[in-house]
């Protein structure tokens, strides 16, 4: 499935919906070589249908039928091992799903989807699927989550940059997209990765995983802020989201963030979502729009428009430690891109 972007789209917002777009012509690719017998790419300008009225649309009577659903930025880094997996799981003959992770899913395998997902409502994204095809479809679902690459998600700029190398691409040369800011930070949080006298900060919805990786694999000590995991899950009646970081923020202003972050360790990787949440709630369409958050990704401070994310960004940037800012992606399995190295040889076009 491949959200197109609106027309008034930014350059940033267009460069990611041209990589996404890539990747899902490279999906359809090696799921029909991994066995699949039908493979679309799904796309359409922005509307108010949900996640759950379109796959419901998707599924074929006529023909009952195993089906693999992702989104055209989702696992990036699959295999051929992990593509044959779930189609092999869609195929059972059982009733049972398989997805990257039953409580975060980008793609999810599910046999005999049909008539099982006739009655599904409209849920409002993925992440929702496995914990309703468990609780009311009644199938046994089981989920990859130990291949941590299929925790990768295409979310924003940033991951390309992680993931392929994204200060050679030439649509963000050609696009005017300054990415020295970002990959200088990125390597500088390295360097404090490798220094066994220096402390490295991950705040936001990291993982107990990711932390134990980090602590097996770098020299430098790992300070964790964890909170707000299943932030796009929350359940209606739920309290607020609300950051410790955030709570800082909200009393000396964005503009103090380089400050109070260099008080916790020598470089920071910040999930800025959470931030965001803490400010303006879980609804995104009350949070800056992407082209801001993108920039702001970036280190890009003076392409954003909106003042406390500008302000935020603008202090990150110009902070005396390297800080990186993102989303669950960079704090997830994005981590183990930023301190390990990027893969190579992934071309989105």
């Amino acid at each position: 499935m491949h959200p197109e972007p609106a027309p008034d789209a930014g350059p940033l917002v267009g460069w990611v919906a041209d990589a996404r777009a890539g990747l899902a012509r490279r999906h359809r690719e090696r799921f029909a070589a991994a066995g699949a017998h039908d493979v679309a790419v799904v796309s359409g300008p922005p509307d108010d249908v949900s996640f759950g009225a379109r796959l419901r649309a998707l599924v074929r009577v006529d023909r009952p039928s195993g089906l693999v659903i992702l989104g055209s930025g989702a696992i990036p880094l699959a295999t051929v091992r992990d593509l044959r997996d779930l189609v092999a799981a869609a195929g059972s003959v059982d009733r049972v799903a398989v997805a990257n992770n039953r409580y975060s899913a980008d793609v999810v395998a599910i046999a005999q989807a049909w008539p099982a997902l006739a009655d599904m409502p409209d849920l409002p994204s993925d992440n929702a699927l496995p914990r309703w095809l468990e609780e009311v479809a009644e199938y046994d679902v089981r989920d990859l989550r130990r291949r941590w690459r299929l925790a990768i998600d295409i979310d924003g700029p940033l991951d390309l940059v992680l993931i392929a190398g994204g200060a050679d691409d030439e649509a963000a040369e050609t696009g005017g997209i300054d990415l020295g800011r970002v990959t200088s930070a990125i390597d500088a949080v390295r360097r404090v990765a490798g220094d066994r006298r220096a402390e490295l900060l991950v705040a936001g919805r990291t993982s107990a995983a990711t932390l134990a990786w980090l602590e097996r694999s770098t020299a430098a000590r790992t300070r964790a802020i964890v909170e707000e995991r299943g932030l796009r899950t929350s359940a209606a009646g739920q309290r607020p989201p609300v950051s410790v970081l955030g709570a800082l923020l909200e009393r000396d202003g964005p503009g103090s963030l380089g400050e109070q972050l260099a008080r916790f360790g020598d470089a920071a990787i910040v999930d800025s979502r959470v931030l965001l949440a803490h400010r303006l709630g879980v609804d995104e369409s009350a949070w800056p729009v992407a082209e801001d958050r993108f920039a702001s990704d970036l280190l890009l401070a003076e392409r954003i428009g909106d003042p406390w994310l500008r302000a935020l960004t603008a202090s990150a940037a110009a902070a005396p430690i390297p800080i990186l800012l993102g989303g669950h992606t960079l704090v997830g399995p994005g981590a183990r891109l930023v301190v390990g190295g990027q893969p190579r040889g992934l071309r989105w076009r």
